[in-house]
């Protein structure tokens, strides 16, 4: 659907003021598909960012400053994030063997059960695929990179 009918306005300054709206709008889109799948789980978004970085590191564990840089959401509190996931069981924290004042976390073996339920329950490809081919998929992130410069 064009975001004229989405927002039900055609008042843009120009085609740059559309798609930033454009842009802005689809990101709430998207967040509310995916905040339904994670919920499924008891997550939020930002805690399912901070599991997939882990699940990278693994089997070597990650520094909250390490967390920190990678976030898709830079504004996040990696260190409350993490607090949450251990509540939950997700993530283990303990003391950095070279460095004493570093923590070291690391994702457990139930989080990492829970993001292969969740990989198996929810494609990312399935919210693109029905209306973008893969080429297409490909040009819109290329075109997304060459905004950010």
């Amino acid at each position: 659907m064009q975001i004229e009918q989405e927002i039900q306005s055609t008042k843009f300054e120009d085609n740059y003021h559309k798609a930033v709206v454009n842009i802005s709008y689809t990101y709430s889109w998207l967040n509310s598909v995916f905040r339904a799948e994670f919920e499924k789980h008891n997550l939020t978004p930002q805690q399912f960012n901070v599991l997939r970085i882990l699940r990278g590191q693994y089997p070597n564990p990650a520094t909250v400053n390490l967390i920190k840089e990678r976030m898709l959401d830079k504004m996040s509190d990696a260190s409350r994030i993490v607090d949450r996931l251990v509540q939950k069981g997700l993530v283990s924290r303990c003391t950095n063997n070279k460095d004493r004042r570093a923590v070291d976390i690391r994702i457990s073996d139930t989080g990492l059960e829970t993001l292969s339920k969740m990989g198996v329950e929810f494609k990312t490809r399935e919210v693109l695929k029905n209306n973008l081919s893969e080429e297409e998929a490909g040009q819109l992130s290329n075109l997304l990179d060459k905004l950010r410069g």
